[in-house]
């Protein structure tokens, strides 16, 4: 393993079995420039996206890059869909049920690479109450340092899901077949996470 991009901090990223990589280290996801979105089907015609607003986790990628790990929870209540009457619907016993249920949590249990740009994620999402695997589609998209000496890394990933595994089972039936919303959702990340301050000098 080589490093292939440096800075007067140190490396910022390394050749891995012929991909970039990032540096070593525990990086927090910065909520300010990361987003969690989502798309689902309305009545089966057109798409509707929607997003969490808070959320927080970590980024821990190992010497050996199979060996990292990431954490997120989601605050469930912080749905978003620009239609007030829509995510009062979802934060509702119907959908999200954020009263009992108040937080998504996700916790990574393997990571492999696929090829070159692409690597997998796979890990248990906690919905509601239950846990399921889930397996992310990730692209690392580089590193680089921000005026104030942040140490920055940044990830696209997705997956999609059937929501009814988790028990999100609400529905309506139309007139003319088919329902109100799609049992898919796609999940989209895309998520720029620091190197944590205790850890830059090491890295340097």
């Amino acid at each position: 393993m080589t490093t292939t991009q440096g800075t007067d901090a140190g490396p910022l990223t390394r050749q891995y079995r012929g991909t970039e990589v990032p540096h070593p280290g525990t990086y927090d996801i910065d909520k300010a420039h990361s987003t969690v979105e989502f798309v689902a089907r309305h009545l089966m015609i057109t798409k509707v996206r929607g997003r969490f607003g808070e959320f927080s986790g970590s980024i821990d990628v190992g010497d050996v890059p199979e060996e990292s790990s990431v954490e997120v929870t989601i605050d469930a209540s912080s749905i978003q869909t620009d239609q007030e009457q829509r995510d009062t619907h979802l934060r509702s016993e119907d959908f999200l049920h954020v009263e009992k249920h108040p937080t998504l949590h996700f916790k990574s249990t393997k990571v492999e690479l696929v090829d070159g740009e692409h690597w997998t994620v796979t890990g248990d999402l906690t919905l509601r109450g239950v846990s399921r695997p889930v397996v992310l589609d990730v692209q690392f998209e580089g590193a680089n340092v921000a005026p104030w000496g942040t140490r920055a890394i940044g990830f696209s990933a997705s997956t999609e899901i059937n929501r009814e595994d988790w028990g999100l089972t609400w529905n309506q039936v139309l007139e003319t077949g088919g329902a109100v919303v799609g049992k898919k959702v796609r999940i989209e990340l895309n998520v720029e996470a620091a190197l944590r301050p205790e850890e830059r000098e090491g890295a340097a």
